[in-house]
């Protein structure tokens, strides 16, 4: 049996991983081994290919259908009617700026003089032993070693474990975007981040969509005022199935049939046994992280409950007990439990700076993590929910001040028609300090609003100061934000 190929650092994953070589490792001999994304496994990782980046532009295109409705118009004295969505030309559109990138990104890494000290290999790595890997490439199987391991090979969509789901071969957002036309109906399983963002996709793109959700709101683990304010919101747009377990389900010479149970049989306002039938069903019930794939345990890596890749704050892979493993690092999906592209890019950044110089380690923890929803309206989140904080008021002997304010009630929301109550900022603050522990939007633009707030909580601003020792542009939708602080005095 021959030797191992080896090298001086071994990179898994094309997503935030292609931005770890640079000319600071160009004396280091690199393999970059990437198995791809979606059923074609193409270069670039999620963000780029399934992910971020052209659901937001599918989400574009669904605010401008969805604007262009003649209910919505109206209401400004505009005549105007949607006369339909050319769902090709979106995707090809889209696709058709997207592609190049990932192909130009793979020939990037491939050929050019900038990466001599580089050897890309497309397949799927597994490890086989700590620090060696078998890669499974289309010419055949490699065997590699390395003194240096960064592991960033991602997640996929999860599938839950339902009597004929599988059979039934359901979309999910690795493939739903590339359809060639959409179906008249769908089921979209899950009322997460994912279920909502297409949901508001396809509804506005005229499918008819049924969104079924185990619990009694949507976005669940969201600050509870946010999640009833967008279950009502989508409950008036779709129609949405709330306490609702999924049995079953058939695919059909018509479609899919989906057997529904209450999720709870006890609550009163469970709703009746039934069977659902639509075009096609959605799976949407979160993200699995690929460390199956990578066999990370036969690398004497420690992987949790979840499938995440245990590290520490240094973003150092840890053994099954805990231990730091010199020389390996994960990032990302594949060990963060926010699964966020800005998370992913932090931690890179973070993993290169710790292998370049590991006796001055970074710690990537010490930020507060934002999150946004591009649904309709749009959903952003930092910090505490106002349960968190006050359970965490409790716990130190600490007051909090909690302070709302609707979108409807500011100037630029009465330009923009919102009614109230609505759309609303909420902010958590601790009572002495003055420090923000967590902020809520749900309303326009809520992603670029909340960034104020980030900046205030990242840099450990005094809210009151924030409020008062700054201009706040008038009639400008951040005097939502400016209007909600001056509450917390």
């Amino acid at each position: 049996m021959s030797a191992p190929e080896h090298f001086d650092i071994a990179l898994i994953g094309s997503g935030s991983g292609n931005s770890f070589p640079g000319p600071e490792f160009e004396e280091k001999s690199i393999v970059y081994i990437d198995r791809g994304v979606g059923p074609e496994h193409v270069f670039g990782g999620t963000c780029l290919n399934l992910g971020c980046i052209p659901t937001k532009m599918f989400v574009h295109t669904a605010d401008i259908a969805q604007n262009a409705r003649a209910e919505n118009a109206e209401r400004f004295g505009v005549d105007a009617a949607l006369g339909g969505v050319d769902f090709p030309s979106v995707r090809e559109r889209i696709f058709g700026r997207i592609d190049p990138i990932s192909h130009g990104g793979e020939e990037y890494r491939e050929t050019h003089p900038d990466n001599a000290n580089l050897t890309l290999m497309r397949g799927t790595a597994r490890f086989t032993a700590p620090k060696r890997l078998e890669v499974e490439t289309r010419e055949g199987t490699r065997e590699i070693t390395a003194e240096t391991f960064l592991l960033a090979a991602g997640s996929r969509p999860a599938i839950p474990n339902i009597a004929g789901l599988r059979d039934a071969r359901p979309l999910t957002s690795d493939t739903i975007m590339r359809l060639e036309q959409l179906p008249e109906s769908i089921a979209i399983l899950g009322s997460g981040v994912i279920a909502l963002e297409f949901a508001h996709i396809l509804d506005a793109f005229g499918v008819d969509v049924h969104l079924i959700a185990r619990s009694g709101t949507l976005l669940r683990a969201y600050d509870e005022d946010v999640a009833r304010r967008i279950t009502e919101v989508a409950s008036e747009r779709y129609t949405v199935h709330l306490n609702t377990s999924t049995t079953e389900v058939r695919r059909t010479k018509d479609g899919v049939e989906i057997d529904l149970q209450p999720s709870d049989p006890k609550n009163p306002t469970a709703p009746a046994p039934r069977t659902l039938a639509v075009a096609d069903i959605l799976v949407a019930t979160g993200r699995t992280p690929n460390s199956d794939l990578l066999n990370a345990e036969a690398g004497g890596i420690g992987v949790d409950k979840a499938g995440r890749v245990m590290v520490d704050a240094h973003q150092r892979a840890l053994s099954p007990s805990g231990e730091v493993l010199e020389g390996i690092y994960s990032i990302g999906d594949l060990s963060s439990p926010a699964q966020l592209k800005h998370v992913a890019n932090h931690e890179l950044k973070i993993a290169r700076h710790n292998i370049l110089h590991p006796h001055d380690l970074r710690r990537s923890d010490d930020m507060p993590i934002p999150a946004a929803v591009f649904t309709d309206p749009h959903i952003a989140t930092v910090g505490m929910t106002e349960r968190e904080a006050r359970e965490w008021a409790g716990a130190t002997e600490r007051e909090i001040r909690v302070a709302r304010q609707e979108f409807a009630d500011v100037a630029y929301g009465w330009a923009m028609e919102l009614s109230a109550p609505g759309d609303f900022v909420k902010i958590i603050a601790d009572a002495e300090s003055g420090k923000i522990l967590g902020a809520h939007i749900i309303g326009p633009e809520a992603a670029t609003l909340i960034q104020v707030l980030i900046q205030a909580m990242s840099f450990g601003l005094d809210a009151r100061d924030v409020a008062t020792k700054q201009y706040w542009i008038h009639p400008a939708m951040p005097e939502v934000l400016e209007n909600a602080l001056l509450q917390l005095d």
